[in-house]
């Protein structure tokens, strides 16, 4: 009897094991998780952990405002949920960022500061907690050019599931004079782009899933790019669609009765993702046997007509 030949791409259920790092970035939760045993002030960013479009626009040296500069803001809890960092990319290419802890002792937040334009050998750090109005301020002490002493200050304001404002300026001591230097703007995306990508390539696995299950062989090929290709075991390499269907056609009586696999990583870059992992299922034979069978993949997909398709394909069993 022949071997069948072993599909690697199904999906019915995703187990992904956290351990002890389970607050981590991950591919369910991109932008991490608040651990429970951090201060509870860790959550006076939660509205702001994820990714907004941003306008940001600075004080020229004549007072007056510079045009608005497009910005992605991107926060994520770090240090297995104890901490938060962000990360501000500029379309004029200065970028930055800052790593935040809430120190429980002094009841502050403090934040490490840096940046592209002008990186320091110390991080500058700044101190403050969020107000009984819901914004969150912080204080770095800094002269005027005139001499006065002062603060830099930094305020987030209108903090909410839209988004928030943030506003940068110099106040002196007892905060009677102060002069805005910076200003942004920022909606919240909805759903990052990272997660509405991965939920898009999931179900491209599921309709590949389903059709073979149901013998759609013509639907099976379709999730394959034009110039798609296989790299099954002990042959060459397979491409384009009309070869691919081929390859995958089940002999007769032959059926896929279970698939699960269980991804380790998927990554998005621009028009392009991997994918690998693990793969398990059975195989109806014609005589009503049942073979188990499980192995390992990668996968390369690439955007077809803004549609995730398989570009590249390659699996292998394991037997232990």
């Amino acid at each position: 009897m022949k071997t069948v030949p072993i599909l690697l791409i199904f999906l019915s259920t995703i187990s992904i094991s956290y351990s002890q790092y389970e607050y981590e970035p991950s591919i369910d939760h991109p932008f991490g998780l608040p651990n429970p045993e951090a201060a509870q002030q860790i959550l006076d960013y939660a509205p702001l952990i994820g990714e907004c479009d941003c306008k940001s626009a600075s004080r020229n040296p004549d007072r007056t405002w510079a045009e608005p500069v497009d910005m992605i803001w991107r926060f994520k809890y770090i240090m297995n949920g104890m901490a938060i960092q962000d990360e501000t990319l500029k379309a004029d290419g200065r970028h930055a960022g800052s790593i935040r802890q809430f120190i429980v002792d002094s009841s502050l937040w403090y934040v490490h500061y840096y940046n592209t334009a002008a990186p320091l050998t110390s991080l500058p750090p700044w101190e403050g907690k969020k107000t009984n109005e819901g914004d969150i301020v912080l204080y770095n002490e800094q002269k005027a050019p005139n001499g006065m002493d002062g603060y830099y200050k930094i305020t987030f304001s209108n903090i909410d599931e839209n988004g928030f404002n943030w506003l940068g300026e110099w106040v002196n001591k007892d905060e009677s004079f102060a002069l805005p230097t910076w200003k942004i703007e920022c909606k919240k995306r909805k759903t990052a782009n990272y997660e509405v990508e991965k939920i898009k390539i999931l179900e491209a696995i599921e309709n590949f899933s389903r059709a073979y299950m149901d013998g759609d062989y013509d639907t099976l090929a379709k999730s394959y790019t034009v110039d798609g290709k296989i790299f099954p075991n002990n042959t060459k390499i397979i491409e384009g669609r009309e070869a691919i269907k081929k390859r995958w056609i089940l002999p007769k009586n032959i059926k896929i009765v279970h698939h699960k696999i269980d991804p380790k990583e998927i990554k998005i870059v621009g028009n392009y993702a991997h994918d690998y992992g693990y793969y398990e299922g059975s195989t109806q034979r014609p005589d009503d046997s049942i073979v188990e069978w499980r192995g390992k993949y990668v996968i390369i997909w690439k955007k077809e007509a803004n549609k995730w398709k398989i570009y590249l394909d390659i699996w292998n069993p394991v037997t232990d």
